[in-house]
């Protein structure tokens, strides 16, 4: 089964919307594009593009498709392994009102997302990267198909816009594996699936005692 791996900039308040420019996704009236531009420093540089290079495929929502499309093809310095990667791998597209797509190597999966996806997953192949697409994102969500999360929180409140977390999220239960921080107050946190939520209680027992943290547990 190959990994279904999302990654995606996030502000403190949960928003994900438009972090790359004012006029990158304006739905909603959103006015706070391009919060993460002034916060990259050369460590974030870096692990962007060790991040890229893990992936074997790419799949997309359609407007991050067309974001994408319309800007990774002009880039051909083939010094740059960002471009480089993104317009020679295989990347997938899941979209109900596209006709076709023209970026190279770009495959689109029509009809139901959450059909498309488990097939896709079942292929041979290596990790299928999600990047932006917040609409396909809550798809995946509503069926538990995404294995690990690649969270680069920003130090930024925009108070409103498109979140990661929406409704019908399906609860569950995450291992972090992963945690750095950049100069500029950016925190990359990566968390595998672990199974379900074990809930347990701070209740007052018979005995007048409550569940502690401090607890010796071995």
């Amino acid at each position: 089964m190959r990994k279904l791996v999302v990654g995606t900039f996030v502000t403190v308040d949960g928003v994900m919307q438009a972090p790359g420019g004012p006029e990158e996704d304006r739905e909603g009236g959103f006015q706070q594009g391009g919060w993460s531009v002034k916060y990259w420093d050369d460590m974030m540089g870096k692990i962007i593009v060790e991040q890229t290079q893990e992936a074997d495929a790419l799949l997309l929502g359609r407007k991050t498709y067309e974001i994408f499309a319309s800007h990774w093809p002009r880039v051909t310095d083939p010094n740059d392994p960002v471009a480089s990667k993104l317009n020679s791998m295989r990347k997938y597209v899941a979209s109900r009102t596209l006709r076709k797509v023209e970026w190279h190597n770009t495959t689109l999966l029509t009809g139901d997302a959450a059909k498309a996806v488990p097939r896709l997953k079942e292929q041979a192949g290596g990790e299928i990267q999600v990047t932006g697409s917040s609409n396909l994102i809550q798809t995946l969500l509503k069926h538990d198909l995404i294995d690990e999360f690649r969270l680069w929180v920003f130090p930024v409140m925009v108070g409103s816009g498109k979140r990661l977390f929406g409704g019908g999220t399906i609860p569950g239960a995450f291992r972090l594996v992963d945690t750095q921080a950049s100069t500029t107050g950016v925190v990359i946190h990566r968390y595998e699936r672990a199974g379900k939520i074990e809930p347990g209680s701070f209740a007052v027992d018979e005995q007048g005692r409550t569940a502690a943290l401090w607890e010796d547990k071995t």
